[in-house]
């Protein structure tokens, strides 16, 4: 990743992905995060969110799970 305008605080990418429950939009979050982005992932299925977000924490990738609709 590069530096650019989404550049968040210390210079780390921020991003927010919608759709993050499943499929590219799940992909994305767990790339992104592992590449040390900060990153809010947002998705209707809540259960599917937390569980993602678990995973990441559980490696030490923090990650924003909203619930939304």
């Amino acid at each position: 990743m590069t530096a650019g305008a989404d550049d968040g605080p210390g210079g780390a990418l921020v991003a927010l992905v919608t759709g993050a429950s499943s499929g590219i939009g799940q992909a994305t979050v767990r790339r992104l995060a592992r590449r040390g982005a900060l990153v809010a992932a947002v998705a209707r299925r809540e259960d599917r969110l937390a569980d993602l977000a678990a995973e990441l924490e559980a490696e030490n990738r923090p990650v924003l799970a909203v619930p939304a609709d």
